[in-house]
């Protein structure tokens, strides 16, 4: 029987199309194994068993490459819906479900919260519950776009030094106005600390609603 002769190794055609969808879900892996700046497009290309060169009429640039991947976590995001519960606790469900988001993909979590301020969008799950959130517990409209900014601001602010350990390092910091005798030395718990975070920004959002609802009443 004729042997059917195969093309030479590297020369056969790729049965799966390359698509941006699976080019970033590529890229996602590489990066949650090794980070950020160890991705190339030839590293890439080569997981995806493509010339590198076809990868550019998906993505032109590693920079869009990030945002598209950046993009397509944000947009995974999913928390709990309690339209029923006190915002205060719809806040904290948000927030938890959100740093476990970032969890699961550390390396690229730290990298979009320091290097991509379009990292969240308007149309991100995130963005969108935080805003719902906020209307139902009172906000102005006026003042929304601003809080919901602001808290998004301290979560992610957090949740980048967590990732990055500087949360872990500035624990371990001594405050200069207190003496050894007086120091109770840190545990590292980073969920108490997360915690803390979340009471800060909750406790002065009820502040805020509370002073915007004595200046109503003061008017009337």
């Amino acid at each position: 029987m004729e042997k059917v002769k195969r093309p030479p190794r590297g020369t056969r055609k790729r049965e799966v199309p390359l698509t941006e969808a699976g080019i970033y879900a590529a890229a996602m892996r590489l990066i949650d194994a090794d980070g950020v700046d160890a991705l190339t497009m030839r590293k890439l290309a080569t997981a995806l068993d493509a010339n590198p060169m076809s990868l550019y009429h998906h993505v032109p640039n590693k920079d869009a490459l990030l945002r598209g991947v950046a993009r397509m976590v944000g947009a995974q995001f999913r928390t709990v819906t309690l339209e029923d519960a006190p915002w205060q606790e719809r806040i904290r469900l948000l927030a938890t479900d959100f740093r476990t988001l970032a969890h699961r993909h550390p390396n690229l979590m730290a990298y979009s919260f320091s290097h991509q301020a379009d990292f969240i969008q308007p149309e991100d799950p995130f963005w969108v519950s935080l805003a719902a959130i906020l209307d139902a517990a009172g906000v102005p409209h006026s003042e929304l776009p601003q809080i919901a900014a602001l808290v998004c601001a301290v979560i992610t602010g957090v949740l980048t030094a967590e990732l990055n350990g500087a949360l872990h390092q500035w624990s371990s910091l001594k405050p200069p106005t207190v003496g050894e005798d007086r120091l109770t030395h840190p545990d590292h718990d980073e969920d108490g600390v997360f915690r803390l975070a979340l009471d800060t920004i909750i406790t002065g959002l009820e502040s805020r609603l509370a002073a915007n609802a004595d200046g109503r009443r003061a008017t009337h």
